[in-house]
C-alpha cells in the first residue's frame, strides 16, 4: 500500500468555516470562527461547536448559554479569517469587518446580517474533552436570507456560494455531484 502512516490527528476535513455570534448583555458582541461543527441529532434539532476554553468567546457562551451559527459564503472569507485569528478582548469585530448584529427572534445573541443562514441555539451540554470543548445546543430557530429562495420556496444554499476550511486554507465548493438518492434511483 501506497500510503503514510501518522500519528493520531483529525483528518476529517474539508470542514464548514462558520462565525459564531455571542454576547454578554451590556457588552459589544463578539464573533469567534469556527470548523469544529456539525448536526448531531434531527429531532430535536441539535449542533455541536467545540472551542477552546482560553478563547474569548468561551466564556460569554458558557455565562449566557446560548449562540448563533453563522455560516459563511465566499464574499465573508476575510471575515471568516479574521474572526479566527484576532481575539474579541482587543478588537470590535463587528465594526473592523463591517458585519451588521441583528437581533434574533429567540436569543440574545445578535444574528450576522451578511450571512445567508443563522441559526439561533441554546447551549445544552458542555462536555470538556482536551484541548477543546463540545457545546452542544439545542436549535431553536433559523433564519435564511431570502435572496436565496427560488421561485418554487426551495432555499438554494448554493447560490450563496459557501465556504469550507480544510488545514488552514479556505475553498468553495466545487460542481454538484449528485442529489440524495440518485444512485439508486429508478431510471425512467
Amino acid at each position: 500500500m501506497d500510503k503514510e502512516f501518522w500519528k493520531a490527528g483529525n483528518m476529517l476535513y474539508p470542514l464548514p468555516a462558520v462565525m459564531v455570534s455571542c454576547q454578554r448583555q451590556g457588552e459589544k458582541p463578539n464573533i469567534i470562527t469556527v470548523a469544529w461543527t456539525g448536526t448531531i441529532c434531527t429531532n430535536p434539532a441539535m449542533v455541536y461547536i467545540s472551542v477552546r476554553p482560553e478563547r474569548f468567546s468561551y466564556d460569554i457562551i458558557k455565562e449566557t448559554g446560548e449562540f448563533v451559527i453563522n455560516l459563511s459564503s465566499e464574499d465573508l472569507v476575510k471575515a471568516v479569517d479574521y474572526c479566527g485569528v484576532k481575539s474579541g478582548r482587543n478588537v470590535d469585530k463587528f465594526k473592523d469587518m463591517q458585519l451588521t448584529p441583528v437581533a434574533g427572534n429567540i436569543v440574545k445573541a445578535p444574528l450576522i446580517k451578511e450571512a445567508p443562514v443563522n441559526i439561533e441555539c441554546r447551549v445544552k451540554q458542555m462536555l470538556p474533552l482536551g484541548s477543546h470543548h463540545m457545546i452542544i445546543a439545542e436549535v431553536l430557530g433559523v433564519h435564511v436570507d431570502k435572496a436565496y429562495m427560488n421561485k418554487n420556496g426551495k432555499f438554494e444554499l448554493s447560490k450563496a456560494r459557501p465556504i469550507v476550511y480544510s488545514h488552514g486554507e479556505y475553498y468553495g465548493l466545487g460542481d454538484l455531484l449528485g442529489t440524495f438518492g440518485y444512485s439508486v434511483k429508478k431510471k425512467k
